[in-house]
Order: structure tokens, then C-alpha cells, then sequence
């Protein structure tokens, strides 16, 4: 953008050193905030012209929304409260004509802080901007072509609020237990306070760190029967300030519940990216699964994009998810469908780990508890009038079920608040599944993570029902996610894993994101 300066009484050398001084004093300060921050897009034309492309450092990768529509966005989380001085954006051939700049504290309401109407494309430097706020979002209202928008980079620069904050926040008050099982313990605490604002809190047992969480609660899971535990809390800010541990509580957990193991689980996975990328996901969470050393894990398919041949399985999915196949109990999603010949990269890669009953579903058990792996590829298909073999093979399978608890996973959910929304085709499974007293059910196909409450058949919260989560979070980019439904618990938009912690008469859940940190955690559940 051009810039017009008019020097009225100072003489001109005089003009361009004071203007040079303020522009220094303006920018001198400035940080590059908005460099690998998770970013989120209105949409994109293919899985390789991702949001995160935008915000990589690499001027040779870019984000790109699909052609011919207006108005399309594109936004970068900064992470903490900034104050934000710049925006550089250099666009693509598929530039914007008219957009805005806005900033936010929630993500959701925005106020507009620069506006463009007469865009060439190139590069736009945006300085002298005044606003503030932890999410920036590029608003495009008129396309210069008829193709979509498209960045190379988006560059935010500013001043974080925690720039040069040395105040720890207060110590943590009021820690105590909330509910105790033989296996987990519940703990709550009042919020700390801080000079900027406080981060997130690490929960010490017996002097160490076992999570950290953004909120005041945390459910302790994976524990031992009949042991005594001490927990302490402490509380950090944005610049890593960390307040004295609280006052100690312990606390002896319940005996019984043996036969305790731990899952990891998650749908929507390896993109066409390597570790080389440092935007690409699927490395990170497999990561993750590593530090939870599960007992076995559980796919909710789209195991491997785009069209999930047997080369992309093995140049992607294998080096990274792929060292747990093992222990992998997959199912299939409908990028699976999409090879050549439906599901035989899957089938090829996975071998009889994808079919061990001679199907795309089938059940297998650990403890007490009996897990059901469906294909609902087979319900979002026109069958007719007659019953899919499948379903008839699921209420055969829960009729000779003799397990205490009961899981059941596959892709596509009957209720979502992301881009794809409710699933009416899948209707028949969970009906199915309600009426057997199922305790879980795990989903994926939309790119989000969202814990419900327990559901009756009509999606409506009701204690005997399962408990549904979408998981679709596990390396593929983010969709966008909607309203959230009057059952849905806990909604984010954001990467991680699922670790599950079940007991032979429990469960409990938590996300666990890219830093480790506990993102949510949800109640100990007693099984039906």
C-alpha cells in the first residue's frame, strides 16, 4: 500500500528524519507474533494449500480458499493478548481487491481495525495499525479474479501484553477433591490472578508435574487402588512467571476397580506431509501417543489423505502412526473410499489388522470392556428398505456381548457442531447402540474436537446414555466449527489425541494437546 506524507511548515530534511525516528519507535519493538500459531481458514482448494501454509516463514508454500466465493477468511491465533502494530500480507496471483483487517479477545466477536478497498496484490504492509487482541483475521470481501484468495505469508508484528512481565502470578487457593474412584481422583481449585492474565496451571502429584491445564479442575486418572496420593497446584503466566505450589491436600483413592489400562484414539490423521514440514501435525500427535504408551490404539478413520492409496499409507501414515500398528485396532472413513478400488490401500496396508472377522467391522475386547469397530461408510449410501448386513451383524454382536462395558467407534457422528454437522444416516447405529446401554462412542469425519454429554437416542442429555466425542483432530487440517448443540460439554478447535483411562467398571477422557498440555478433561464415567 502507498503511503502519501505532507510536510506543510518543517523543512523536508527535517520531515523524513522525524518520520524515519517515529517509524523506528513504532517498529523497533515489534515481535513477528503470528509465525507457526495455529490459524484456521473459511476454507481451502486442496489439502496442500492448507491455513497453516500461511503462516509457515516459507514464501514458497501458501493458503489458497477454493475458487469463486466471497467473502473467505482466514485466522491466526497469536497465542496471549497483543497489542498489534502491522500487518504484512504477501498475496499470490489470487489476490484480494477489498478486505479488512480484524482483531479479537475470543476469537468470535471482531472488530474491524483496517479496511481495503483498492488492492493490487503483491505485497500489502499494513503499518500504523492500533489494535489489540490474542486472534487476527484477514476478511476477504472482493476477489481481483475469479479464482479464490491466496497468501504466501500473513505476518502479524507487535507487542505481547507479557513482554517484559517479571510479576508471578498468586498461589492457587482452596485445592480439594471432588470425586475419588479406585482409579481417579477429581481435583478443583480457585483461580489464581495475575498482572496480565494466567495461563495455565500445572497440577503436581507427589512433587511432580503430572498435567497442565487451562482451567481450575482436573481429573487425576490411571491411578492404583487404595494409595494415597499428595497434589499440589501452581499457577503460571504468559511470560512463564510461576506462582508458589498451593497448600498440599492428599487424598487415598477407592479400592476395586482393577483390570485399569489406557487408550489413545483419534480420527482424521496423516495429511500428505513429513516432519520435515514444521506445519505438518501428524508427527506431533503420534508423538504424543508415544508418551502415553497405550495399550492399544483406536482409529476413527481418514486414516490417511487424500485418497488413501497404498504409496500414500506408506510414505505418511507409516512413519509416524504407523509404529503403533500393532496395536492398532483401525476403521475406515470415506477417504478410505477413495482409492482406485475402494479401501485397498487400507486393506493393503493394514492387512488382517483391518479385517480380523473377514469385514471392514468388527469387535474385539480388553478387560472388561467390549469394543465395537464399524463401517459407516455402508450408512451414508442408499440401501433401500432392507437392513445393511452390518447392522444386523451389530445387534447380533451385542446380543452375545458378556463384557460389563461397551465402547463403539466409527467415522461419521450422528450429532457434530463442525462443518459437516448432524448425521442423520447414522442414525440407525446409534440407536442401536443406545438401546444396548453402550458407555462410549467415539467419532470422527469432522475436523474438531467436541465432547458431549451423556445422550439419549434423541440426542438429548440423559444420564443412562453414551457418551459421544469427535475426535477428528488428529493431523488433518481444521474445519470450522459451528454453534455448539444444547448436549455437546466441551467443543475446541484445536490438534491433539484422546487418552482414554478405563477401568473394568470406569472411564474417563482427556484431550491432550501438541504441547502436552490437558486441553479437557472429563468426569469419571461408571459404566451402565
Amino acid at each position: 500500500m502507498r503511503l502519501r506524507l505532507l510536510a506543510l511548515v518543517l523543512p523536508v530534511g527535517l520531515v523524513a528524519a522525524l518520520g524515519a525516528a517515529a517509524a523506528d519507535a513504532r517498529t523497533t519493538a515489534d515481535a513477528l507474533l503470528s509465525q507457526g500459531r495455529p490459524v484456521l481458514a473459511s476454507t481451502v482448494e486442496d489439502d496442500t494449500l492448507t491455513a497453516a501454509k500461511a503462516v509457515d516463514g516459507s514464501t514458497t508454500t501458501r493458503w489458497a480458499s477454493v475458487e469463486g466465493a466471497d467473502p473467505q477468511w482466514l485466522r491466526v491465533d497469536l497465542g496471549q493478548a497483543s497489542s498489534i502494530n502491522r500487518v504484512k500480507l504477501n498475496w499470490e496471483a489470487a489476490y484480494a481487491k477489498a478486505y479488512r483487517i480484524e482483531v479479537s479477545d475470543d476469537g468470535t466477536n471482531f472488530t474491524t481495525v483496517k479496511e481495503v478497498a483498492d488492492g493490487n496484490g503483491a505485497t500489502d504492509d499494513l503499518t500504523g495499525l492500533q489494535g489489540h487482541g490474542r486472534y487476527v483475521r484477514l476478511v476477504g470481501t472482493q476477489r481481483a479474479t475469479s479464482y479464490g484468495y491466496s497468501l504466501w505469508e500473513l505476518e502479524v508484528y507487535g507487542v505481547t501484553d507479557s513482554t517484559g512481565d517479571t510479576q508471578a502470578p498468586t498461589v492457587p487457593t482452596g485445592l480439594k477433591s471432588t470425586a475419588v474412584t479406585a482409579t481417579s481422583v477429581a481435583l478443583s481449585w480457585t483461580a489464581s490472578t495475575d498482572n496480565v492474565g494466567v495461563s495455565q496451571y500445572d497440577v503436581l502429584r507427589d512433587g511432580k508435574v503430572v498435567a497442565s491445564t487451562a482451567g481450575t479442575t482436573y481429573n487425576d486418572t490411571g491411578l492404583t487402588a487404595n494409595t494415597a496420593y499428595k497434589y499440589t497446584v501452581r499457577a503460571r503466566d504468559l511470560a512463564g512467571n510461576a506462582s508458589a505450589e498451593s497448600t498440599a491436600i492428599t487424598v487415598t483413592t477407592g479400592t476395586g476397580g482393577t483390570g485399569g489400562f489406557v487408550l489413545a484414539a483419534a480420527g482424521d490423521i496423516a495429511d500428505r506431509c513429513t516432519a520435515s514440514d514444521s506445519s505438518c501435525v501428524h508427527p506431533k500427535t503420534a508423538k504424543l501417543v508415544e508418551a502415553m504408551n497405550p495399550a492399544a490404539v483406536i482409529t476413527m478413520g481418514d486414516n490417511q489423505y487424500d485418497d488413501a492409496h497404498l504409496s500414500d499409507f506408506q510414505k505418511y501414515y507409516a512413519k509416524t502412526w504407523g509404529k503403533f500398528k500393532n496395536i492398532t485396532h483401525p476403521i475406515p472413513g470415506n477417504h478410505e473410499t477413495y482409492d482406485n478400488t475402494p479401501y485397498e490401500g487400507y486393506h493393503q496396508y493394514f492387512g488382517s489388522i483391518a479385517t480380523p472377522q473377514g469385514k471392514n467391522y468388527y469387535s474385539w475386547e480388553m478387560g472388561n470392556w467390549h469394543f465395537i469397530a464399524l463401517d459407516s461408510n455402508d450408512f451414508v449410501k442408499e440401501e433401500g428398505l432392507k437392513e445393511p448386513a452390518q447392522l444386523t451383524w451389530l445387534k447380533q454382536d451385542l446380543a452375545k456381548n458378556t463384557k460389563g462395558c461397551i465402547a463403539a467407534y466409527y467415522h461419521h457422528p450422528r450429532f457434530s457442531s463442525g462443518d459437516h454437522g448432524d448425521n442423520p444416516d447414522a442414525d440407525p447405529l446409534w440407536k442401536t447402540l443406545v438401546g444396548a446401554k453402550t458407555d462410549l462412542i467415539l467419532n470422527g469425519h469432522d475436523h474438531h474436537y467436541e465432547r458431549f454429554y451423556p445422550q439419549n437416542a434423541d440426542g438429548k442429555k440423559d444420564a443412562a446414555g453414551p457418551v459421544q466425542i469427535i475426535g477428528g483432530m488428529g493431523g488433518a487440517p481444521l474445519y470450522p466449527i459451528k454453534a455448539a448443540h444444547p448436549a455437546t460439554a466441551k467443543l475446541i478447535s484445536d490438534f491433539g489425541v484422546l487418552k482414554l483411562s478405563m477401568t473394568d467398571s470406569t472411564f474417563a477422557t482427556q484431550l491432550i494437546g501438541l504441547d502436552g498440555k490437558v486441553l479437557d478433561s472429563s468426569p469419571t464415567y461408571s459404566c451402565h
